[in-house]
């Protein structure tokens, strides 16, 4: 695969930066004596960036004067760093094509009057806030692509961007700008290794057949452990039998992708083994760029909820110290779970249920015109005051006057459980238990209305609170044998990261991957298409 490593015009540009191009700026690039030629330049900077307000804003600031296009030395390694970043941003899953490094040289090669100096000046300021941007936070807005990312990215102002670079350190200031997660590095890591394994073959021929388990064997057999082994999960190993190192490398596969680990290649877990690699490098790439989207500080501890693994997990200084199976939206237009980041404040321990108007309205509306005493285990109220069924006729309201709200109080069938975990937002989101224990068995966990159900909901409290508390499950379970509805604050408020990763990894590097439960994943994936993003040469 091209397009991972630096471009062919990089390579060219850093073996040959002291010799042949140093010569050239020096000698177009000089230093021009005569006031008229100064004016010249500035006035050309002045009008090719009269288009971009940031760029503009820049050189006024700071007196026209060059920032890549001088003849010293940090406008010299300023233009090499530059140049250098756009051949490894293939790396990053980035079009190294979109930042056109041979234009550029071209460009800089041709220039020949101050005018033109001016004109390379803010060509190459534009091409590095293009990149600068898209290695720190993305090179597609999440917005545009679902209404359901309701990711806030941390865009940085474009003209402090230009003057940061302007005092730094040329090759490090690149280096820094990328996400610096132990994740992100993974993520690259394996990238760049399917893509070196796809240049070699990719994983072989597919398993033609649609299941496969203990004791069969013959050529499917043979296909099925080459492609385990090419994938890594089995060592390097020739028999026709599906034995029990086979059976066992087909758990490990299946742990990977979040299948049921029976050690049976059957319909699922087949379609996931003959899934091709570059489907796999698609999955990578779009994780990378999400990764780019919540560059920031996650917290030193925080919360982390991976929706397509139906998973939460408490992150203490990048290691996972609670996980826990979770149940998510389920993939309906209006339950799907957004993606977005909060904080953890308070939890409600014994919580009464304030049902959304969209289900009293589209649930238990119908319901109760058809049968006045359906849903008896939810309480009518108005105005704040509760309200006897017995005096209202249901059937005179529609979706648009029902002037009533439903509340079921805390018990142990309620719709919450016994806590939630309040992170106040404006999707109405939030992490809690359910009563409604069997469907954590299932590996596909998508069935509520878009809040967050927890299979250990108490575990996760016993876990925040133990910062603020000497025994916090005794101070937990005392609160919740109360029955009682009672608000417990946090010292110190947690960092919760709603995400939706299809490939993610684990501590010591595994790749993971998980469907794409939303249809997500493949949206970003077009729209990086549209951007320029690509797969080369890729098999298996």
């Amino acid at each position: 695969m091209r397009g991972s490593g630096m471009c062919a015009t990089g390579r060219s540009f850093v073996l040959g930066v002291a010799t042949a191009l140093t010569m050239l700026l020096v000698a177009v690039f000089a230093p021009q004596g005569a006031s008229a030629q100064v004016t010249a330049f500035k006035q050309a900077v002045a009008e090719n960036a009269a288009d971009d307000d940031d760029i503009a804003a820049f050189y006024r600031e700071n007196a026209y004067v060059p920032l890549w296009t001088g003849d010293g030395e940090e406008d010299r390694r300023r233009r090499q760093a530059l140049i250098q970043a756009i051949g490894t941003a293939g790396a990053h899953g980035l079009p190294v094509e979109r930042y056109d490094a041979d234009g550029l040289l071209d460009t800089m090669r041709s220039a020949r009057t101050p005018r033109d100096l001016g004109r390379v000046e803010v060509l190459m300021s534009r091409t590095f806030l293009e990149l600068a941007r898209a290695l720190q936070t993305g090179i597609v807005k999440p917005s545009e692509i679902d209404s359901d990312i309701k990711r806030e990215v941390p865009y940085r102002d474009r003209t402090g961007l230009l003057a940061e670079f302007a005092d730094s350190s040329p090759t490090n200031f690149f280096r820094s700008l990328p996400p610096q997660t132990n994740e992100y590095a993974r993520l690259m890591k394996e990238k760049l290794r399917l893509e070196r394994l796809a240049d070699e073959g990719g994983w072989g021929r597919k398993v033609a057949v649609g299941s496969l388990g203990p004791g069969d064997r013959g050529n499917a057999v043979v296909a099925l452990r080459d492609r385990l082994i090419a994938m890594g999960f089995l060592d390097r190993s020739s028999s026709l039998v599906y034995d029990t190192r086979l059976e066992e490398a087909v758990r490990s596969f299946q742990q990977a992708h979040g299948l049921e680990e029976d050690g049976v290649a059957g319909g699922e877990t087949m379609r996931q083994i003959n899934t091709p690699i570059g489907e796999r490098l698609k999955s990578l790439m779009v994780a990378m760029e999400r990764e780019r989207w919540l560059n920031r500080d996650r917290g030193t501890r925080h919360v982390l909820v991976n929706l397509t693994d139906f998973s939460a997990r408490i992150v203490d200084r990048d290691k996972v110290t609670f996980r826990t199976r979770a149940v998510v939206g389920m993939n309906a237009h209006d339950r799907r779970t957004p993606e977005f980041s909060d904080e953890i404040e308070h939890m409600i321990i014994n919580p009464i249920w304030h049902v959304p108007r969209s289900i009293v309205v589209g649930e238990y509306l119908p319901q109760m015109q058809a049968n006045p005493a359906a849903a008896g285990h939810l309480r009518l109220y108005r105005g704040g005051q509760q309200i006897s069924r017995a005096g209202v006729n249901f059937n005179a309201y529609n979706a648009r006057t029902f002037p009533f709200d439903l509340k079921q109080p805390p018990s142990a069938s309620n719709a919450l459980g016994l806590v939630k975990y309040m992170f106040p937002n404006k999707y109405n989101i939030y992490l809690h238990d359910t009563p409604t224990k069997h469907l954590f068995q299932r590996n596909v966990r998508a069935y509520s209305h878009g809040c967050i159900r927890l299979h250990q909901p108490f575990e996760f409290g016993y876990t925040l609170l133990a910062r603020q508390r000497d025994d916090p499950k005794r101070y937990f379970d005392r609160i919740k044998n109360s029955g009682q509805r009672t608000q417990v604050d946090l010292d110190q408020h947690v960092p919760v990261h709603i995400i939706y990763r299809t490939a993610f990894t684990t501590a010591r590097g595994q790749a993971q991957y998980r469907k794409d439960v939303y249809g997500r994943d493949a949206r970003i994936w077009n729209a990086l298409s549209r951007a320029g993003v690509s797969l080369r040469s890729v098999r298996g």
